[in-house]
C-alpha cells in the first residue's frame, strides 16, 4: 500500500502515505473486550495490519464507547499523538491528558494536513459524537462512524461535490446496538429485533444517495457477544454477506465490501479476508458480575448523588428504579410524575458505570433488563441524550449548563442548524394537516429535498 486507505477491525481505517501509516481511527484491538465483557470482536485483525497500527503517527478516536475508543486497546498508544474533536466539556481530552497521553484538539470544520497526500476535517456532533473527513490524494472518505446527521449535513454535503471519488463509511443494520432488552411491566421481554434481517443493501445504496458520495462501505458494525446473558443476540447480528443483500445493480454507487484495501493513486480495490475469532462464551462472573449480589447502603449513596444535579432528567422522569440482586432500589426524582424507568442490573457493572459516569455502557452491553413506565422510549423524552451524552460526556447537568451547552454546537455553524431546524419543522406540519398517504409522502421527501438544496 504506497497511498490509500485499508479499513478493519470494527471501526478502524489505515490511512497510508508513501508506504507508511499515518493515520488510525477508532482502533480497537484482539482480545479486548467491550461493555462490561458483553461485545469482541468477530474477525482477528491480521498480524501486518496491527503492526501498521501500532506504527501509525496520529490515532482519531470519534467519542468514547469502548468499541471505539476503548481502554484496553488505548494502552497500546502511549507516545502518539492522540486527535479529538473539539467538543464541549473535553472529558476525553481532559482523561487522556491525567493519564499521560499526548493529546491534540483539531479545529471545527477545518482542514488539516497531516503529510503531503492526506489532510483531515473534523466536526464535533453535539450528541459527543464527531465526524472525519480524510482526503487521501484527492479521494474523499466520509467517516459517520456511528452518528446521524446532526447540525453539520450541508457542510458535509458541500465538501463531497468537489471530489469525483468520494466514499462513505457508517453504521448501517446495528439493531442490537440501540439498547434492545426490553421487558414489559409483566415482566415478559419485548424483543426488538426483526425476526429476519433487513435488506441492508437497500440502506446502504440510499445513504450513498443521500450524501452524494460515489462508493459505500459497510462500517463500524463489526462485533459479536461473548457472554452468556447476550449471546442470545448473535442470531440476529449481522455477517459479512448480509450487508450487500439488495443493494441495486444500476452502478451510479460502487458498493465496497467490508475490510477494503483502496489505492488512492490508481483506484484499484481490493479485500482483506481476516480469520474469525472463536465463539467461546463466557460468563457474567468472568467480567466480576454476579446476578445475585445486592447493593449496600453505601452503593446506594454513590447512586443518588450520580443523579442528584441532573435537572434535565428530573423534568421528565419521576423516578428510577434499580433491580439488583432481586431487591428493587428506588430513586425518586420527581414526586409529581409517574413516569419512571426499571433497570434490572447486576451490582458490579452498574458501580463501575455510576463512578466513571459511563451510563451508556450498561444499555449498549445489553444484559441490562429494561422496562419503561409511562414513557414511550429511552429517546422519547430522550433519558439517553441528556443523561449519557450531555451530562456524563459534555458536563453539562442544569438547565443553563445545558442551555450554554448548545448555543456552542449552533455557533459553529448556524445555516446548518437553522437548515435542519427547517427540514424538522415543515415535515411535522406536513404530517399534521394531511393524512399520510402517496401524496403526502411525496410531498414530504420535496420538502426534504427542497430544503438540502
Amino acid at each position: 500500500m504506497k497511498t490509500g486507505l485499508k479499513t478493519i477491525g470494527n471501526a478502524t481505517i489505515i490511512a497510508y502515505d508513501h508506504n507508511k501509516p499515518i493515520l488510525v481511527t477508532d482502533p480497537w484491538l484482539n482480545n479486548h473486550s467491550a461493555y462490561f465483557g458483553s461485545w469482541t470482536l468477530p474477525y482477528k485483525i491480521p498480524e501486518d495490519i496491527l503492526k501498521d497500527i501500532l506504527f501509525a503517527e496520529f490515532i482519531w478516536f470519534s467519542h468514547g464507547h469502548p468499541d471505539h475508543l476503548n481502554p484496553d486497546s488505548i494502552l497500546e498508544f502511549k507516545g502518539k499523538t492522540i486527535l479529538l474533536a473539539d467538543h464541549v466539556g473535553s472529558r476525553i481530552k481532559d482523561n487522556l491528558t491525567e493519564l499521560g497521553f499526548n493529546v491534540k484538539i483539531l479545529d471545527d470544520r477545518k482542514w488539516i494536513n497531516l503529510s503531503s497526500r492526506i489532510k483531515i476535517f473534523s466536526i464535533a456532533d453535539f450528541a459527543q459524537n464527531s465526524i472525519l473527513l480524510i482526503d487521501i490524494n484527492g479521494h474523499l472518505f466520509v467517516n459517520l462512524n456511528d452518528s446521524p446527521e446532526r447540525w453539520w449535513g450541508r457542510t458535509i454535503k458541500s465538501i463531497i461535490k468537489r471530489y469525483d471519488n468520494s466514499y462513505v463509511l457508517k453504521l448501517m443494520g446495528a439493531f442490537d446496538a440501540d439498547m434492545i432488552n426490553f421487558y414489559d411491566e409483566n415482566g415478559d421481554p419485548m424483543p426488538k429485533l426483526p425476526k429476519t434481517k433487513a435488506l441492508n443493501g437497500q440502506k446502504l445504496y440510499k445513504l450513498a444517495k443521500y450524501w452524494g458520495t460515489t462508493a459505500v462501505i459497510p462500517f463500524s458494525n463489526f462485533h459479536k457477544y461473548q457472554r452468556s446473558d447476550t449471546n442470545w443476540i448473535n442470531e440476529h447480528i449481522m455477517e459479512i454477506e448480509d450487508y450487500k443483500v439488495g443493494f441495486p445493480d444500476k452502478g451510479d454507487v460502487k458498493y465496497i465490501e467490508p475490510f477494503a484495501i483502496i489505492d488512492c493513486i490508481n483506484g484499484e480495490i481490493s479485500n482483506v479476508s481476516p480469520t474469525k475469532n472463536d465463539n467461546k462464551i463466557y460468563s457474567p462472573e468472568d467480567f466480576g458480575d454476579n446476578w445475585s449480589d445486592a447493593l449496600t447502603k453505601e452503593d446506594f449513596s454513590k447512586i443518588l448523588n450520580y443523579f442528584q444535579n441532573k435537572e434535565k432528567i428530573k423534568s421528565f422522569l419521576g423516578f428510577i428504579n434499580f433491580k439488583v440482586g432481586g431487591i428493587e432500589n428506588i430513586v425518586m426524582l420527581n414526586d409529581s410524575l409517574k413516569t419512571g424507568i426499571t433497570f434490572e442490573v447486576p451490582r458490579t457493572s452498574l458501580l463501575i458505570a455510576i463512578e466513571n459516569e459511563i451510563f451508556d455502557d450498561l444499555l449498549i452491553g445489553n444484559f441490562t433488563k429494561t422496562t419503561l413506565h409511562n414513557i414511550d422510549s429511552l429517546y422519547n423524552p430522550n433519558f439517553n441524550l441528556f443523561l449519557t451524552k450531555i451530562a456524563d460526556n459534555g458536563r453539562a447537568q442544569s438547565f443553563e449548563e445545558i442551555e450554554n451547552y448548545f448555543k456552542v454546537y449552533k455557533s459553529r455553524n448556524y445555516i446548518d442548524y437553522y437548515m435542519e431546524y427547517l427540514q424538522s419543522e415543515s415535515l411535522k406540519y406536513v404530517r399534521k394537516i394531511i393524512h399520510r398517504n402517496k401524496y403526502t409522502t411525496n410531498l414530504a421527501k420535496s420538502m426534504k429535498r427542497l430544503v438540502n438544496i
